[in-house]
């Protein structure tokens, strides 16, 4: 009998024992978390060896690096925008503040063909602005799962021709013309004509701002390809072209915001199309491919 009582009363301390560490333990851990939460980067470790006490330490250890790299990541993508948003902001002020000075300039020369070409040269800066903030706007729809495509048959040459003819100016200034080379001039493509000129628009201008020449449009089979020579300054990284506010050169282009090619992905993508690119020497080629390229 007696044994039985000292057996039961060690079993009791032992279970007390047990009780009282893992008391300890579940107090160190509480102790540990309100320092994680204000602001320590400590590991959380406990001295109880009981399993469950462990796993719950493990656990614990996981979701605190799982939280260290989310804060981590959210604070790099803030700091990336906000140079975002200022690069933007300096990229609308500037075509804006040309636009006026050109206009103040205008007003105060009495020679008609300069005051004219005074004039020109505002409505290009202002037409400048015009396309970026339409860049924008349309990124913001983008951004919408709303945004749906109207898909329907469309022949690609005239269209790509009207979009060659609106940017005449550019090719005139830069003093070089586009090359166009066809397999099949009735080519048709399933997408959205207005999707798919801003496509062709954004391609075309950013051979033109950021290339040095001109431009090369393929056009092979189910691929339609636009080339052009890139500037030593401005490289490209074909693996991050397409990521919104992207810039090669870190001076800022004026009529640019980052976010043609981004555009061009985003629509090609929502069309059910692919855009690749790659940089072969001095060569930049963006390649679009659309479903179901039919001849007629």
């Amino acid at each position: 009998m007696m044994f039985m009582v000292v057996a039961l009363g060690s079993v009791c301390i032992l279970l007390a024992l047990q009780y009282i560490r893992s008391i300890l333990a579940v107090r160190s851990l509480h102790r540990q978390l309100s320092e994680i939460e204000r602001g320590s980067h400590m590991e959380i470790a406990v001295e109880c060896r009981q399993k469950d006490v462990l796993v719950l330490c493990r656990q614990l250890n996981r979701l605190r690096q799982q939280w260290f790299q989310d804060q981590r990541q959210y604070e790099k993508v803030q700091k990336q925008l906000k140079q975002n948003i200022t690069s933007l902001a300096h990229d609308i002020r500037t075509p804006l503040t040309g636009a006026a000075g050109y206009v103040q300039l205008a007003r105060e020369c009495e020679e008609p063909v300069r005051r004219n070409r005074y004039l020109q040269t505002a409505d290009d800066r202002l037409l400048e602005l015009g396309d970026m903030l339409e860049e924008l706007f349309l990124y913001t729809k983008l951004t919408s799962e709303e945004f749906e495509p109207e898909l329907c048959e469309i022949q690609v040459l005239p269209l790509l021709s009207g979009c060659l003819v609106g940017l005449y100016r550019q090719f005139e200034e830069k003093g070089v013309s586009p090359e166009v080379e066809f397999q099949s001039e009735n080519l048709r493509v399933w997408a959205d004509a207005e999707c798919l000129r801003r496509i062709f628009h954004n391609l075309i201008q950013n051979a033109l701002l950021h290339g040095r020449g001109g431009i090369v449009i393929r056009q092979r089979e189910r691929c339609i390809s636009f080339e052009n020579l890139v500037s030593e300054t401005s490289r490209p990284d074909p693996e991050q072209i397409f990521e919104r506010f992207y810039k090669a050169d870190s001076s800022r282009r004026k009529g640019s915001s980052g976010l043609g090619l981004f555009i061009v992905k985003e629509l090609t993508e929502r069309m059910g199309g692919k855009a690749e690119a790659e940089l072969e020497g001095e060569w930049l080629r963006v390649r679009l491919e659309f479903p179901e390229l039919k001849e007629m």
